[in-house]
C-alpha cells in the first residue's frame, strides 16, 4: 500500500495546528481533549476517544486530514451523517466526499476518480463498502493519512448499537500497518469501551474518555398524563425553535405529526415505515429550518449534525440509559442552552416489553430488560438527573446541585405519602389482587362506574376515601409503588396489581413512601428557553438568520453549515465591521469570510445605520 511510514511522515508544528483551527474552522482554540487527540494522530498514533455528542469528535481527524498527506478515511454506518459531515467539511474548503448506496454510478464512479486522482483530503464510506474486496484493492492503491471508525461502540456485543458488519473493522490495523487508527464515539460505558478496544486491537492507543457531562443541557421528567396537551404546552415554550419528539411507534409518531399540523406547528413525521423519498424529504425540510419539529422513532437522529436543536422531548420511555443520552445528545450541539424532556409513565414498560419478549436470544432479552429497568429507576428516582446519568457512565459529579435539572431547580419536592400508599395497598388486596391500576384508581376516588358496581366494589372499606386527590395524583403513587417494588404488575395480557412483600410494612405503618411531587407550574423548559436569546441583538439576530437561510438554499445546504447559531448570536452583540474584526468570531474561517463575509458585514452595517446606539462593541471579547 501506497502509505506514508513513520521515518517519513513529515512533523507538524503546534503553529501550523494552530493556523489550521483559525484559517479553516474560524476557531480559536481547541475544545477540552481536542488538542491532544489531534496531536496524537499528527504523530502517527492510534487513538480511542469517547467524546459525548457536541464535544467536537468531527474536527478531531479533520484537521489532521487537511495537514496530514493522502486521504482519511472515515467509516460510518449514518447515511445521513455522511451527507452531513461532507457538506460541513466543503463549507470549510475541505476537499471531502462520501461513498454510499444513495449515491448514483456516475456519482460513485466520479468519487472513486478523486480518491485515486489525490483530490481528497477526506472519504466517508459505510462499513458494507469496506468490506468489498473491489474497495479493498482500490484504497490499497493510495495514499492514506488515517483511518477512522465513527460510532466505534458498534463493534461491541455490550454496547446498545451492535452492528455485526462492524466485526470485519477488526482487520484495519493489518490493513493500514503504517498510518494510525483511530475509533471514535459518543457513548460507551466502561464495559463497551474496554471490548471496543479489544476487538479492534488498536497498538498502544492514545485513549481520552471525556466527561459526559452537557452542562448546556437541562433535564426534565414529567409524569405523563394527557400526552398531546404536555407536548403542546412544552411545544410553545419552544415556540419557533428546532426539536425532536421521540415515540415508540409509527402510529404514536403519526398521529402526534398530525396532531401538531392542525394546531399550527410547523411538523413533520419521520420513521422506517415511510418511503425512502418522502424519509428523506422530511429529514431535509428539518435540517434546512423549512419545518421545526420532527416527530419521530428512534430510526431519526442518528447522524444529523443539525446544531440549533433546542428541545428533545421522549414522549414515550427510550428503551435504554445509552439510547436516552444519545437522543437527547441531538440538542445543543452548538453549546447554546437546550432543553431534555421525558415524559414517564411506568406503563411504558409495558410497550417495550412486547418488543423485548419478541427476542429469541436469552441473553440479549435479559440485557433488554435490565436497560429498561435502570431507564425506569433514573426517571422516578428524585436524585439530580444529571449525577444520575453520569454515574451510569463511571462518572462522578462533584456538585450538589447540578443547578440545571427540575430535581436541582427545586421543581419537585419530596412528600410523604405513607398514609395514601395504605389506602392504595388496601384497595390492591380488598379486591383480591385481580385488578389493574385504572380500576383501583377507580375504587380509590369513588367513581360510580359500572364496574366498579357491578364487582361491589362501592361498598369496600376503601372505596371513595381517596377523593380528595385527583386520578393523575393516584396513578403517580402507583408508579412510585410499582418504581420502589412494594407493588408488582403481572405479566401477559391481563396486568394486575399485586402486593409484594414491601407492602407488609408500609401497611403495618413501619416503612414509610415518599414520593417526587411538582411544586411549581413553570417546567425547567421556560428556563432554558428564556436563557435562548441572551446574547446579541434578538432582531439582528433574526435578520442574519433569514439571510443565513437565503446562502443556504441557494447553495442548497443546511444554514448551520453556513455559520452556526452560535456564531450568529456573536455577531448580533459584537456586530464586526470589517473581515478581519469578522475573522475574530468563533466560527468563522477564512473560506467562510470569502464566501459569505460581504453579505453579512454589508448587514451589519445596514443595522448599524438604523441602530446608531448599538455600534462600537469592543470584538475582542469574543
Amino acid at each position: 500500500m501506497k502509505l506514508f511510514p513513520e521515518g517519513m511522515r513529515v512533523p507538524v508544528s503546534e503553529e501550523a495546528m494552530h493556523d489550521a483551527l483559525q484559517k479553516v474552522f474560524g476557531f480559536k482554540g481547541f475544545r477540552p481533549n481536542q488538542r491532544e487527540v489531534v496531536r496524537a494522530l499528527l504523530d502517527g498514533r492510534d487513538v480511542f476517544a469517547v467524546m459525548p455528542t457536541g464535544g467536537g469528535k468531527s474536527l478531531c481527524y479533520q484537521l489532521p486530514a487537511v495537514l496530514l498527506p493522502g486521504t482519511c478515511m472515515v467509516i460510518s454506518p449514518l447515511i445521513a451523517l455522511m451527507k452531513d459531515q461532507v457538506d460541513g467539511a466543503r463549507a470549510n474548503g475541505i476537499r471531502a466526499a462520501y461513498l454510499n448506496s444513495s449515491l448514483s454510478l456516475a456519482d460513485r464512479r466520479k468519487v472513486l476518480d478523486e480518491l485515486e486522482s489525490g483530490s481528497l483530503d477526506l472519504l466517508y464510506v459505510a462499513p458494507e463498502r469496506f468490506a468489498l474486496d473491489s474497495f479493498r484493492k482500490l484504497i490499497g492503491k493510495v495514499p492514506v493519512s488515517m483511518a477512522v471508525i465513527d460510532e466505534a461502540h458498534c463493534i461491541s456485543e455490550w454496547g446498545h448499537d451492535f452492528r455485526p458488519d462492524y466485526l470485519q473493522l477488526s482487520s484495519l490495523v493489518t490493513m493500514f500497518r503504517d498510518v494510525p487508527v483511530a475509533g471514535f464515539t459518543a457513548t460507551a460505558t466502561q464495559r463497551v469501551q474496554l471490548d471496543t478496544l479489544r476487538r479492534l486491537a488498536l497498538r498502544e492507543p492514545f485513549t481520552v474518555r471525556a466527561s459526559f457531562d452537557r452542562p448546556n443541557l437541562t433535564y426534565s421528567v414529567l409524569f405523563k398524563d394527557g400526552v398531546d396537551a404536555q407536548i403542546v404546552s412544552l411545544l410553545r415554550a419552544h415556540s419557533g425553535k428546532a426539536g425532536i419528539i421521540y415515540r415508540t411507534s409509527r402510529k404514536s409518531v403519526n398521529d402526534t405529526a398530525a396532531m401538531l399540523q392542525a394546531k399550527g406547528f410547523r411538523a413533520l413525521a419521520y420513521h422506517a415505515g415511510l418511503g425512502d423519498e418522502e424519509r428523506e424529504r422530511n429529514q431535509n425540510a428539518f435540517i434546512r429550518d423549512e419545518v421545526d419539529v420532527i416527530v419521530a422513532t428512534i430510526a431519526f437522529g442518528m447522524g444529523i449534525d443539525k446544531s440549533n436543536i433546542r428541545f428533545v422531548i421522549h414522549a414515550d420511555m427510550p428503551k435504554s440509559i445509552e439510547n436516552y443520552y444519545q437522543e437527547t445528545g441531538r440538542a445543543g450541539r452548538d453549546g447554546e442552552p437546550a432543553h431534555c424532556t421525558l415524559l414517564f409513565s411506568q406503563g411504558d414498560q409495558a410497550k417495550l416489553r412486547f418488543f423485548i419478549d419478541t427476542m429469541e436470544d436469552e441473553g440479549e432479552k435479559a440485557r433488554a430488560l435490565e436497560a429498561l429497568r435502570k431507564v425506569a429507576s433514573f426517571a422516578s428516582s428524585g436524585v439530580c438527573r444529571r449525577k444520575a446519568l453520569l454515574n451510569y457512565f463511571g462518572e462522578q459529579y462533584s456538585k450538589e446541585n447540578c443547578g440545571s435539572c427540575d430535581v436541582c431547580l427545586g421543581h419537585f419536592k419530596s412528600v410523604d405519602c405513607t398514609v395514601e400508599a395504605q389506602i392504595l395497598l388496601s384497595a390492591i388486596a380488598r379486591t383480591d389482587e385481580r385488578f389493574g391500576a385504572a380500576h383501583i384508581v377507580d375504587v380509590v376516588v369513588g367513581s360510580k362506574n359500572r364496574k366498579v358496581k357491578e364487582c361491589g366494589h362501592d361498598r369496600i372499606k376503601t372505596y371513595g376515601v381517596g377523593k380528595g386527590k385527583d386520578k393523575k395524583f393516584w396513578r403517580q403513587l402507583i408508579d412510585e409503588l410499582l418504581a420502589q417494588n412494594v407493588i408488582a404488575k403481572a405479566e401477559g395480557l391481563y396486568p394486575v396489581l399485586m402486593l409484594c412483600e414491601k407492602a407488609v410494612g408500609v401497611l403495618r405503618g413501619e416503612t414509610t413512601v415518599s414520593m417526587a411531587l411538582e411544586v411549581v407550574a413553570k417546567s425547567a423548559a421556560g428556563t432554558a428557553a428564556e436563557g435562548d436569546d441572551q446574547k446579541g441583538d434578538p432582531l439582528l439576530f433574526e435578520q442574519l438568520r433569514s439571510l443565513r437561510k437565503v446562502l443556504a438554499d441557494e447553495q442548497g445546504i443546511a444554514p448551520y453549515q453556513v455559520f452556526t447559531d452560535r456564531t450568529l448570536r456573536l455577531m448580533s452583540s459584537l456586530c464586526p465591521r470589517s473581515g478581519a474584526e469578522m475573522l475574530s468570531v468563533s466560527g468563522v474561517g477564512e473560506v467562510k469570510l470569502e464566501r459569505y463575509g460581504r453579505q453579512f458585514l454589508g448587514l451589519i452595517d445596514r443595522w448599524l445605520l438604523d441602530h446608531p446606539a448599538e455600534e462600537g462593541r469592543d470584538v475582542a471579547q469574543c
